[in-house]
């Protein structure tokens, strides 16, 4: 599991450490941590110039003792700093190394044109976000085949994560120090970090993380494997109430995942039409209402509907609602949550549902709109945990799972081919197999997503990827990952 913790916690744990230390290690360490990956990809993609962008803090002090060390190996090594005192000391290490240090009145537009390497030093961890306005020029100019290596966070991001930034650097690899932050796992920031490298140098954070990311090698310890004495009701039964005579789709596609996921049972509640094709499309599933450990409620339900059926089928989605267990709740059964439900329960929106959801549910803080949404991701999602008491899964390329307290999970697993029609459907009954297996919410909803992810590359590795298919890949990948 990948463990994220704030900048306050890790400056507070850096502070301790240092006060045990010899003067100037820490940063020693995280530079020469910091050169080595610097030096592996140059020599990677045979690079031989490197140009720094050195801020104010610690961070330009750590890209700089990183050049001198890259400028020892035969790098051509060339820094760019701004009207600002150097961070730390004396520019003598680095200078006595070969590195000159370029001022806003150098030159320093024609070295940076041919940069193999760039290394993002202008803000660390203790900055707030956004550029300063000398770094705007830099930036702009670094050139499009340079790669760029980010030192403890893409300049101009957010630390904590939770504001995307139209500006700031978008780094092709990010190398931090001793654990990763916020703004390497959560949606709004870390579509800039690019590859992340954490590099150790000795420190420990105690207690739970801030922000927690499942990997491969957890799915082992999760996921619910049965054993000999179990039968098909002490391995989960799923009540599923989705589709109707106008989305007749989604319910196959939830039932065949949530039946591939490794239930015991599932039981199918729909109008005639999606009925017909869970028969055809799903065998194993039972038709009708009845006893079940946790439900499915919402895909491809249209709560305004009024075919034959579709009072009986929000009959039974309300009755689950109201009643004492799990229940995941996806898009159409989201118009059917009217506050808080002390039973587990996990939400599974869209930015836009959310934003819809968070606008019906508190409409005194005013109209909640789908970019506002994308713009401050966790804080929509805390927002709508708090109102309703579950647990919120907002789905996008990196997958928000936020419990109504505690720490936040953020999944980042699936293709960007995934982004189709059909595939939360898929989603939901992943998760809501888990959830009737009896996990969390928070567990069913990472796990799910983590799988999810994984099987929607499995499906069709590199390309593209539809709803079905994924659905069908997911008891291969559950194999997979289990025993790889």
């Amino acid at each position: 599991m990948l463990r994220a913790w704030s900048a306050d916690r890790v400056r507070s744990a850096e502070r301790d450490l240092m006060a045990g230390l010899e003067e100037g290690e820490l940063m020693a360490r995280a530079a020469q941590g910091l050169a080595e990956v610097c030096s592996a990809r140059l020599h990677q993609r045979g690079g031989t110039r490197v140009v720094v962008l050195a801020g104010p803090g610690n961070n330009g002090a750590d890209a700089l003792y990183a050049a001198a060390h890259l400028a020892d190996e035969g790098f051509a090594c060339v820094a760019v700093q701004g009207d600002w005192p150097l961070a730390v000391g004396e520019p003598a290490a680095w200078l006595a190394a070969g590195v000159p240090v370029l001022s806003g009145d150098d030159d320093w537009a024609t070295p940076l044109s041919e940069a193999d390497l760039v290394l993002d030093g202008v803000l660390g961890i203790g900055g707030r976000p956004g550029l300063p306005a000398e770094a705007v020029a830099w930036v702009d100019a670094v050139p499009p085949d340079a790669y760029v290596v980010a030192v403890d966070l893409p300049s101009g991001q957010d630390p904590a994560g939770e504001q995307a930034q139209d500006g700031g650097v978008y780094a092709d690899e990010t190398v931090t120090f001793a654990v990763a932050k916020p703004v390497h796992v959560l949606p709004a920031t870390e579509s800039a970090v690019g590859r992340l490298t954490v590099v150790d140098i000795g420190l420990e954070l105690e207690g739970p993380a801030d922000v927690e990311r499942l990997d491969f090698a957890d799915v082992a310890d999760l996921w619910p494997v049965p054993h000999a004495s179990d039968d098909k009701y002490s391995r989960g039964v799923l009540g599923v109430v989705a589709g109707g005579e106008d989305y007749t789709g989604a319910p196959v596609l939830c039932c065949t995942a949530a039946v591939g996921a490794g239930l015991g049972m599932l039981r199918y509640v729909g109008t005639p039409a999606p009925t017909g094709l869970v028969r055809a499309a799903v065998p194993e599933v039972v038709i009708g209402d009845g006893r079940v450990q946790a439900w499915v409620v919402g895909p491809g339900l249209d709560t305004t509907s009024r075919a034959r059926g579709s009072k009986a089928q929000l009959d039974v989605a309300r009755a689950a609602l109201a009643s004492d267990l799990p229940v995941l709740v996806d898009a159409g059964g989201l118009d059917l949550v009217k506050g808080r439900r002390e039973a587990p329960t996990l939400l599974t929106p869209h930015a836009g549902e959310l934003a819809r959801l968070l606008s019906r549910l508190d409409p005194d803080a005013g109209e909640t709109t789908r970019e506002q949404v994308t713009g401050a991701p966790l804080a929509h999602a805390r927002r709508a945990a708090s109102l309703t008491g579950a647990t919120v899964l907002l789905k996008g390329a990196t997958t928000l799972v936020v419990p109504p307290e505690g720490t936040v999970r953020s999944q980042a697993d699936a293709p960007a081919w995934t982004a189709t029609a059909g595939a939360g459907d898929v989603l939901a009954g992943v998760c809501g197999a888990l959830l009737a297996a009896g996990l969390s919410p928070l567990d069913a909803g990472s796990l799910g997503a983590l799988v999810h992810g994984v099987a929607a590359d499995r499906a069709n590795p590199g390309g593209p990827v539809r709803a079905l298919a994924l659905a069908h890949a997911v008891p291969g990948t559950v194999a997979h990952l289990l025993t790889r």
